[in-house]
């Protein structure tokens, strides 16, 4: 079973962002894999971490320029969670890098904080942007 499934659910309908999150969630369930091995895979997991911060950060500079194009009311408070989000996991890819051991709470974290970013935070803004013509 796979960890964290992608469902029509968490699309939000604007093609760019879906298959942005699409990836996020390819990336966490194979990060969930290699965690899961017997001897997980230390190269696969750093990176996979660091794919993750990476790609996460380009997804999150699209979203903020569409924001200040359009002038999306919602641009402080919505920067202020993707701030949050990937000083996350930076700390945890430097943990990793540091030799720490890195845990499945980080899938948790993962998995919940962004189905919880992408149903509320990002439908939220879905309506204003679609009016400005993102699509």
């Amino acid at each position: 079973m796979t960890f964290m499934p992608w469902s029509d659910e968490i699309a939000v309908g604007i093609s760019d962002v879906d298959e942005q999150h699409h990836w996020l969630v390819d990336r966490i369930n194979q990060l969930h894999t290699e965690l899961s091995e017997p001897t997980p895979n230390k190269t696969a997991i750093g990176e996979v971490l660091e794919g993750l911060m990476d790609y996460t950060m380009n997804h999150f500079i699209m979203e903020e320029e569409w924001f200040e194009r359009h002038a999306y009311p919602d641009t402080a408070a919505h920067k202020a969670q993707h701030n949050k989000f990937t000083g996350t996991i930076m700390n945890a890819l430097t943990d990793f890098e540091d030799g720490q051991h890195i845990s499945t709470d980080i899938l948790e974290f993962l998995k919940h904080w962004l189905t919880q970013h992408i149903m509320r935070t990002d439908k939220a803004y879905v309506p204003f942007l679609k009016a400005q013509g993102v699509s």
